[in-house]
């Protein structure tokens, strides 16, 4: 299975805004395969060369709701100074977060959202996440921190039918928070 630009339903798309439901463990083969092929896309995606050559958008994460499909997975692979983040996962669940907040400079982007929504989206700076890790093979606990935190809530959220956008405050897009870690 492999994942193009066309595979991904836009906002406009009344899907986007479906609750996903849990995905039975042990994973089915063709659960198996589908989130193989999201964390392929989103490596893909981020090679420069690939990228162009298969006309994809960048990106950091993507969810199986933003195929259509209505079921709680979603890939990520964060590049920061860390070195790369990745996790492939099933039914993530926050469950813990910090009173800190973060969010990004220049706000945030979605494949699923081509019109320009500029604004902070202030999220949990720090979050651990209870998931089945396709990646390990097995139940984990991440801890997340700084942008890889973002890019998983930001995914989560899609877990709900919650787009970014929903989160900037309508009044004051770009107003800040003092004691938040800007990214």
């Amino acid at each position: 299975m492999k994942i193009t630009q066309n595979d991904i339903i836009l906002d406009s798309d009344p899907r986007i805004r479906l609750k996903s439901e849990e995905v039975e463990l042990p994973l089915k083969d063709e659960d198996r395969e589908l989130l193989q092929a999201m964390l392929e896309y989103v490596k893909n995606s981020q090679d420069e060369e690939i990228a162009q050559a298969e006309g994809l958008i960048p990106a950091v994460g993507i969810a199986a709701i933003q195929l259509g499909i209505p079921k709680q997975m979603l890939a990520v692979v964060v590049p920061d100074s860390d070195g790369i983040h990745e996790a492939a996962l099933v039914n993530p669940k926050i469950i813990s977060q910090s009173v800190q907040n973060a969010y990004l400079e220049n706000g945030e982007g979605c494949l699923s959202v081509k019109d320009e929504h500029p604004g902070h989206v202030f999220r949990h700076a720090r979050i651990k996440v209870r998931a089945y890790d396709l990646i390990q093979d097995k139940k984990v606990v991440l801890a997340a921190s700084g942008y890889f935190a973002i890019a998983l809530q930001h995914e989560i959220d899609h877990l709900s039918g919650v787009l970014f956008y929903d989160r900037i405050d309508t009044v004051n897009p770009w107003k800040e928070d003092e004691e938040a870690e800007v990214i």
